[in-house]
C-alpha cells in the first residue's frame, strides 16, 4: 500500500511486500486457482527483489491477472478497464487494491500519471503491452504504452508469460486439471537516449518486448510474431539456454 497524502500518488513511496488486505486477497485467489488447475511458475530467480520495474505480460484470458497475482511473489499495481469501476462486486475490489483505471482507446493522462507515480515511487507495474485481451488464441500487435513508460521513468522491464489458462474450464468438464505456467525472464533495460525517446525509439522498444515474450511462450501462442523464429533467433537461443 502506497504511504503518504497525495491522491495523485506523487512522491509517495511504494512497497513490494505483500501484506493487509492484498495478502487476504491473493490468498484466497491462490486458494481457488490450485483447485481449478496446477500452477507451474519458472523464472523465479529472475524476479527483482526491488522495484521499481514494469511486468510485461500476455493476455490470452481472464485468467491472466489471477495467475499472475498468485506467481509473482510480491506487491503489484495493475491496470483496470474503466467499464468495471462501476461494477457491483469487481469496482470495489479493484478499488480496494488500488488498480488504476484506464479509458481504453484514448491517452488517459490521469491513469498515466498514477502509473508513473507508482514506477517513480519504487513499485511494480503490471503491465499487457498488447493492451486488451487476445481473441485469436495468440500474441497481437504490442501498442507503446507500456516502452513509452519505460522511456519515461527508467523502469526496468521485466517479461512474464503465462500459457495454458485458456485450458482450464475445458479440462474441468473432462475431470482434469489443466496446468497453467507462469515464466518469468530475464529483466532488460530501455535503451539510453539524450532527451526524451522519439516515437521511433519507442515503437523498437515495444518491438523489442513483445518479441522477447514470443520467444519465451510455445509457439502456438506467438501469434504475429511468430516470426520470432527468423527475425530473433538470438532470443529463442537464451530461452534454449535458460530452460536446461
Amino acid at each position: 500500500m502506497a504511504e503518504g497524502q497525495d491522491p495523485s500518488g506523487a512522491g509517495q513511496r511504494y512497497s513490494l511486500k505483500v501484506r493487509g488486505w492484498y495478502r487476504v486477497v491473493r490468498g484466497v485467489i491462490g486458494f481457488l486457482l490450485r483447485i481449478l488447475c496446477r500452477l507451474d511458475i519458472r523464472g523465479k530467480d529472475n524476479i527483482p527483489a526491488e522495484g521499481p520495474y514494469l511486468l510485461v505480460v500476455n493476455h490470452l484470458h481472464w485468467l491472466d491477472p489471477p495467475a499472475l497475482a498468485v506467481a509473482f511473489p510480491y506487491r503489484a499495481h495493475v491496470f483496470a478497464a474503466e467499464k468495471w469501476e462501476k461494477h457491483w462486486f469487481l469496482g470495489p475490489l479493484f478499488h480496494s487494491l488500488d488498480a488504476i483505471f484506464v479509458q481504453r482507446g484514448e491517452v488517459d493522462r490521469k491513469a498515466l500519471r498514477k502509473a508513473l507515480a507508482v514506477l517513480k515511487g519504487g513499485g511494480v507495474l503490471g503491465m499487457a503491452p498488447e493492451g486488451t485481451r487476445s481473441k485469436t488464441g495468440g500474441l497481437q500487435r504490442g501498442r507503446n504504452g507500456a516502452a513509452y513508460m519505460a522511456f519515461r521513468s527508467g523502469a526496468t522491464l521485466v517479461p512474464v508469460v503465462i500459457s495454458g489458462q485458456e485450458e482450464v474450464f475445458s479440462s474441468l468438464r473432462r475431470g482434469r486439471r489443466a496446468t497453467v505456467r507462469a515464466v518469468f525472464g530475464e529483466p532488460f533495460e530501455a535503451p539510453q537516449v539524450e532527451g526524451r525517446a522519439t516515437a521511433a525509439q519507442v515503437h523498437e522498444l515495444s518491438q523489442e518486448i513483445m518479441y522477447r515474450l514470443a520467444a519465451m511462450l510455445p509457439p502456438k501462442y506467438r501469434g504475429v510474431y511468430a516470426d520470432v523464429v527468423e527475425r530473433r533467433p538470438d532470443l529463442l537461443a537464451e530461452q534454449a539456454g535458460e530452460s536446461r
